[in-house]
């Protein structure tokens, strides 16, 4: 039983260094980047009135040439008129330490565009980012949009601490492979940022979250699987998630998602590395998408599954803030 659990843990941090690797240095001619994937372009339907600013998750990057984590997603918004920022943390750290590297940059772009507020959308641990910067500074965020965000933790990281504690080896041999993906994404995309994915997963635990909770409450629920508050100190909060784990055979994050996925026990109704209702934050626009979690920001190279649109998600949502004069 041990061997099988090794090979099998192994097996998917294998799956986990090629896809992190793939999404980063994948060909351009197998994605769709540089060319909006929209066939209808309405000049200002998305054209929100504060500046829309992208936060990545773990394994994540802002741009690496022409090549974006968030696949088509920035290029699509900025044709159906949004202005973009896609920003750059630690590809693996603390949401304390995500969260401030986000909110250096938020600043930056206030300063440079003359914006009085902006709208901040987290992806995974990005979620925590934006949250992190609307805590702190909720008179610069205008609307907190989480995708697929760890509210409540994720039990892909509880298991992962659990293993520092009873094979700590076997922990120390994956959490060494995050630090080198991390490192290999800093080389990649030229980005000199701290790498720790100890911390990381200490803060997706359900403790961690629920640490960090405490301190950003705003949005999150009190009740399990329900809604939080949608307004707070004027920052509207919205979020939506995904649930299964394989759509597509051509897919890395399919092998990937289902491999972490038989890591859920609280939640079999998960996306491969959040649960359905440990996705929940203020108001939710839903939360069972067909899509793992990576391809809730169209990864990799645009594979996913029959009926999928996540680029169309955000040109949706985009168009909400707007009609809500954000």
């Amino acid at each position: 039983m041990a061997n099988r659990l090794v090979k099998w843990v192994l097996g998917g941090v294998a799956t986990l260094v090629l896809a992190g690797a793939a999404a980063v240095v994948v060909p351009t001619w197998l994605t769709l980047s540089g060319e909006p994937v929209s066939s209808v372009q309405v000049a200002d339907d998305a054209q929100t009135r504060y500046p829309i600013v992208l936060a990545h998750g773990v394994m994540g990057f802002g741009y690496a040439g022409k090549q974006s984590y968030w696949h088509d997603i920035p290029e699509t918004l900025r044709a159906h008129g949004a202005k973009v920022y896609v920003t750059q943390v630690s590809a693996f750290n603390s949401s304390d330490v995500r969260g401030e590297q986000l909110m250096a940059q938020v600043r930056q772009i206030m300063l440079e565009t003359g914006a009085k507020k902006v709208n901040l959308i987290g992806h995974s641990h990005g979620s925590h980012s934006v949250r992190y910067v609307a805590g702190t500074h909720p008179e610069w965020v205008a609307s907190v949009t989480t995708v697929s965000g760890p509210t409540m933790g994720s039990e892909v990281a509880d298991w992962l601490f659990e293993l520092t504690k009873t094979r700590p080896w076997l922990a120390d041999t994956l959490l060494g492979l995050g630090n080198k993906l991390g490192a290999l994404i800093n080389w990649i995309t030229g980005a000199d940022l701290p790498i720790d994915s100890a911390e990381a997963m200490k803060s997706l635990t359900q403790s961690g979250a629920a640490f960090f909770n405490q301190r950003f409450p705003a949005g999150v629920p009190e009740q399990a699987c329900g809604e939080g508050a949608h307004v707070v100190d004027g920052v509207r909060y919205y979020s939506w998630s995904s649930i299964g784990q394989f759509y597509r055979a051509l897919n890395l994050a399919d092998y990937l998602m289902s491999l972490s996925g038989k890591a859920f026990v609280r939640e079999t109704d998960n996306d491969g590395l959040v649960g359905r209702c440990a996705s929940h934050l203020g108001e939710v626009i839903r939360d069972d998408y067909p899509m793992n979690h990576f391809q809730a920001v169209n990864q990799f190279s645009g594979l996913v599954g029959p009926g999928a649109d996540p680029v169309g998600l955000f040109v949706i949502h985009a168009h909400r803030l707007k009609e809500a004069g954000l």
